[in-house]
């Protein structure tokens, strides 16, 4: 069921989001060659507590047989989403997404960046620039009165457009008291179809692009998906309310 959230729950989520949004900030500074994923995560968790919030992502999904042990997801190069930290030294040249949850209040936000290492090539900077400008496509199309397929085609034709790929296997999603929610959103579809956007509705919207070929493969830990022909992905979110106009970025510093 989709819950449409009330000005007062979209405050509290500001409040989360707004976690996120400087944990993010914060990496940006501190991802640079010779730092560790480890040492990310272990800054993300304390900035996380410090704003008495929790990691979303910690021990995710309670009670499962492998549940995710880091706050942060780390994916470098053809990593997409999902990676977890621990001793990987990040070289120039490299790129990293990092997506970050944290829940205050009962309610949560949820955003990621992908940050160059150093110099990185222009294929990997021309990366990064259509997978941003994606998510904001998709946010443009998050209107009331539209639908999810508008948000999914828009992010989808800039993104081949461009010449990339999209990934088929996972989706942007609702958000709010959980992590994941109804509507699911994915980064391919069509206009008009899927579910009607109205005001109070909370998403997480989330490009997940590749440089090649859209097919990908979850590593041995269970959780990381990477590229399976091993060129460069890249990964962009935002938590945002859909409003009588232009969507409010929940996560936006």
């Amino acid at each position: 069921m989709i819950t449409l959230k009330s000005p007062t729950e979209v405050a509290k989520m500001r409040r989360a989001a707004r976690v996120v949004a400087e944990v993010l900030e914060s990496m940006r500074k501190w991802v640079k060659p010779g730092v560790t994923t480890g040492e990310l995560d272990s800054l993300a968790e304390t900035l996380i507590h410090e704003r008495n919030a929790i990691p979303s992502f910690k021990g995710y999904p309670p009670g499962s047989e492998n549940p995710f042990p880091s706050s942060i997801c780390a994916s470098v190069n053809e990593e997409l989403v999902h990676g977890i930290p621990g001793p990987r030294v990040l070289h120039e040249g490299d790129i990293i997404s990092i997506d970050v949850g944290a829940i205050l209040d009962d309610y949560h936000g949820d955003a990621a960046v992908t940050i160059p290492v150093g110099q990185i090539s222009p294929d990997a900077q021309r990366l990064l620039e259509v997978t941003e400008g994606a998510l904001y496509a998709g946010i443009a199309a998050a209107r009331v009165g539209n639908r999810s397929g508008d948000i999914s085609a828009a992010i989808q034709a800039y993104v081949e457009g461009r010449g990339y790929n999209v990934v088929r296997e996972y989706t942007g999603h609702g958000i709010g008291r959980q992590m994941h929610e109804d509507p699911q959103i994915p980064n391919y579809g069509q206009p008009g179809r899927g579910v009607r956007l109205r005001k109070g509705m909370t998403v997480a919207l989330e490009p997940m692009v590749l440089a090649g070929d859209s097919s990908v493969k979850v590593m041995d830990d269970h959780w990381t998906v990477a590229s399976r022909d091993g060129e460069l992905t890249a990964h962009f979110e935002h938590s945002i309310a859909v409003t009588d106009g232009d969507a409010e970025i929940l996560t936006r510093m």
